[in-house]
């Protein structure tokens, strides 16, 4: 009897253990360990510059945001030149034990290719890029959003500015001039200030606008002389495509109305800042990291919208954007989401007077810059379906583009 009991409770406890072993994990910095089958990542994530810059703050904040809340392990290396110092980088994150490594300028691109093509077993992603489509390498993958979607609604909140301004009576229809401040002559920002012009056009219909080229990503003295250029010029709301404080600083100090990018400056410029649109990457992020943990292939071309949450807009400043835009803007991002408008509708604009009815981009970027790919489909330019990066580059009917060097 004694020995039959003993055998029971043994086969109790042999159980009860069993149970508490299932259901705890092993903690690892303060995180629980995932599966037994889950691959182990760790992430490292070159930067062009640091987090005075907007453009990679941006970055950083949804790096630190995904890892964190996934568990896994992460390596910043900031101030990163678009040159070999890219692939230097690389070489030391792998060496760190990283599985993954994300690079987020544009000119790191080939960079990360050489380093992709010597550590094949390394994921490699990167944000702008334009080859990963024809390079076909397993491990290398290019990642962007639908921001032009993003620039439009904020283009919103410019023309209901400038109309408010207009029946206020500073200045008539025929003066509604804007002014843009861009990095380069890329793609990526032709495609980023049209949008936003023709947000503004389809509440004002009589604006029109100017760019000035700094030629830099990120240089707050370029940046602060282009808007003052721009504002002493005439005109009357300024944005930008460029990573610093220095256009927003030349708004508030002028009294001039901005919409800014990659985030807000509201507490720098409470009277003039309106509303900011800016990519989230934290989705791209999870995303990768998942495909990594679970043995899926990441895909070559990933391209966030609105309904992934990757397109976001910061809060409207109420002290400086006109009444109702909110309102407006919810409206609009509706028709987006339904797919009833689309930000490049060529009913919407011409080119040297000229609706389009056709047009053949340069979508896999060859060494010739020809275009192979007809993107004018259904009434409407396909930005960012063939491939992530951005490849709208008409030059449109109502912008001026003041330098042209970069």
């Amino acid at each position: 009897m004694k020995k039959a009991l003993s055998i029971v409770l043994a086969l109790v406890l042999a159980i009860s253990c069993l149970g508490i072993l299932s259901s705890c994990g092993t903690e690892k910095g303060g995180q629980t360990d995932k599966t037994d089958t889950a691959k182990t990542v760790k992430v490292g994530f070159i930067f062009l510059h640091d987090e005075n810059s907007t453009y990679d703050n941006n970055f950083m904040k949804a790096a630190e945001e995904a890892c964190k809340e996934l568990g896994v392990e992460y390596l910043f290396k900031p101030n990163i030149p678009e040159s070999d110092e890219c692939k230097k980088a690389a070489e030391d994150l792998v060496d760190s034990g990283c599985n993954i490594i994300f690079a987020d300028s544009f000119g790191h691109e080939d960079f990360m290719i050489q380093a992709a093509k010597e550590f094949p077993d390394v994921q490699f992603c990167h944000a702008t890029g334009t080859k990963a489509h024809t390079e076909n390498l397993a491990n290398y993958h290019n990642a962007f959003a639908s921001i032009y979607e993003g620039r439009y609604l904020a283009g919103v909140a410019a023309g209901l500015k400038l109309n408010e301004m207009i029946e206020a009576g500073k200045f008539t229809a025929e003066e509604a001039k804007m002014g843009y401040v861009g990095a380069f002559t890329y793609a990526e920002v032709i495609s980023g200030y049209t949008s936003f012009y023709l947000g503004a056009k389809s509440i004002c219909p009589s604006v029109t606008m100017e760019v000035q080229f700094t030629g830099s990503w990120y240089d707050e003295t370029k940046e602060k002389e282009a808007a003052t250029k721009l504002i002493n010029d005439g005109c009357k709301l300024i944005s930008q495509h460029a990573d610093s404080m220095g256009a927003p600083t030349a708004c508030e100090t002028a009294g001039i109305p901005d919409v800014s990018y990659n985030g807000s400056t509201q507490t720098q410029c409470p009277n003039t800042f309106i509303i900011s649109s800016r990519i989230n990457w934290a989705p791209y992020y999870k995303y990768i990291i998942d495909c990594v943990q679970s043995g899926k292939q990441i895909d070559a071309d990933w391209t966030g919208t609105i309904a992934t949450e990757s397109v976001l807009l910061t809060d409207v400043n109420e002290q400086a954007a006109a009444a109702g835009t909110q309102a407006k803007i919810d409206e609009v991002k509706a028709q987006l989401e339904a797919g009833t408008l689309h930000v490049f509708d060529t009913a919407t604009f011409t080119v040297k007077g000229e609706t389009l009815t056709t047009y053949l981009a340069d979508v896999d970027s060859d060494a010739d810059f020809q275009g192979e790919t007809e993107v004018i489909v259904d009434g409407y330019f396909h930005e960012s379906e063939y491939r992530s990066a951005p490849y709208f580059d008409l030059r449109i009917d109502g912008i001026t583009l003041l330098n042209e060097e970069y």
